[in-house]
């Protein structure tokens, strides 16, 4: 399932076991519970100020550097990136549109911005504010390395057109690699790797917004939330993800730059491919994925790959279909050299591919 408008809704394959909860009551070392004969209410649970002043220091800090971005046909989120007027967002969010009405975090008059480069690969965009106030609020980004399981952070955003929200949670895993669907800016769909998984909750809308750690730093770009495998596909609450923050600044200064990603950092085998399934000569079936088309002078053009041959392993590890492909190569480097093992007319072959890196 997807929404067109800014969040794309995935799929996570993992291994999962099902938690049944109850409510249980009892004593413990003869102790007993006692109410008085007026059923005097339990006291409140108190909350501790230090942690509650945190939260709302953190809101007032980063929450001018978050914006509502709308495009042709979506509605998303934005980071202000700098004081020239670069706001950093989800490649999902802009789509094919070059030009945007943007609104500041003081609900003021929505502002002209036009597209300064588009990395559908990480699913990372920058935008530009045609004239840029000079209030402009940048966030400050976070080390990436620093981020622990169980750390508190507020996902901040426009979901489903509420400008301004705050949702809390805590950072529930880090290090994920997570598949999008495909799109009309990105047939091939996204895969991509070193993720946060956040317990705050993701909706429409909130793509491209942030998730914040009580010292006021951007850890991440909220980009997506799950949903479960079943038949119904429905929202898994309390699973999200963001692009963590290193991965941010290093795509987004590169598209300021230049225009465009030079060095994404990533592994590439300069192929284009489809899932398929092969019928072996013995009856049975091989999923893999199709080779459609191969780069030239590319890695696999170099190693002997064609259009037509079917990648079954990639590095010992088993591809079954096009997702897979990527999910691979999300956990390699380029300049790595890796065995691929393929199908070519019913045949098996393998190869030693160095790889290249993803444009």
């Amino acid at each position: 399932m997807e929404f067109p408008a800014a969040r794309r809704l995935v799929p996570v394959v993992a291994a999962a076991a099902l938690l049944a909860l109850s409510a249980c009551t009892g004593s413990s070392g003869g102790g007993s519970a006692k109410s008085s004969d007026q059923g005097t209410a339990a006291p409140a649970p108190s909350v501790s100020n230090d942690l509650q002043t945190d939260y709302e220091n953190t809101v007032k800090a980063v929450l001018p550097s978050i914006v509502q971005i709308n495009a042709e046909n979506s509605l998303g989120t934005g980071i202000v990136y700098d004081t020239k007027g670069d706001i950093v967002t989800n490649a999902h969010v802009v789509g094919t549109a070059t030009s945007f009405q943007v609104l500041l975090s003081d609900q003021s008059k929505a502002l002209a911005a036009t597209l300064v480069a588009s990395y559908p690969a990480n699913d990372l965009a920058v935008i530009k504010l045609s004239s840029p106030p000079s209030k402009l609020t940048p966030a400050v980004f976070g080390d990436t390395s620093k981020v622990d399981v169980g750390q508190i952070v507020l996902a901040m955003g426009s979901p489903l057109g509420l400008s301004s929200s705050v949702t809390q949670g805590i950072v529930s895993a880090t290090g994920r690699t997570v598949s999008e669907g495909k799109s009309e800016e990105n047939p091939q769909g996204t895969t991509i790797p070193n993720m946060v998984q956040t317990s705050a909750a993701i909706n429409p809308g909130n793509s491209g917004g942030a998730l914040v750690n009580l010292s006021n730093q951007v850890i991440g770009v909220n980009t997506l939330a799950a949903v479960s495998n079943g038949e119904s596909g429905a929202q898994a609450p309390g699973i999200g993800f963001a692009i963590p923050a290193s991965s941010v600044t290093n795509l987004a200064d590169q598209m300021i730059k230049y225009g465009k990603v030079v060095d994404s950092g990533r592994a590439a085998l300069g192929v284009s491919v489809r899932t398929v399934i092969v019928t072996n000569s013995n009856g049975s079936q091989t999923s893999g994925a199709g080779v459609v088309t191969v780069t030239s002078g590319g890695p696999a053009d170099k190693a002997g790959i064609q259009p037509g041959d079917v990648i079954t392993q990639l590095d010992g590890q088993a591809v079954d279909s096009s997702q897979a492909l990527s999910t691979v190569l999300a956990t390699l480097k380029p300049g790595q050299q890796v065995p691929v093992v393929f199908l070519r007319d019913g045949a098996s072959k393998t190869v030693q591919v160095t790889l290249g890196t993803l444009q």
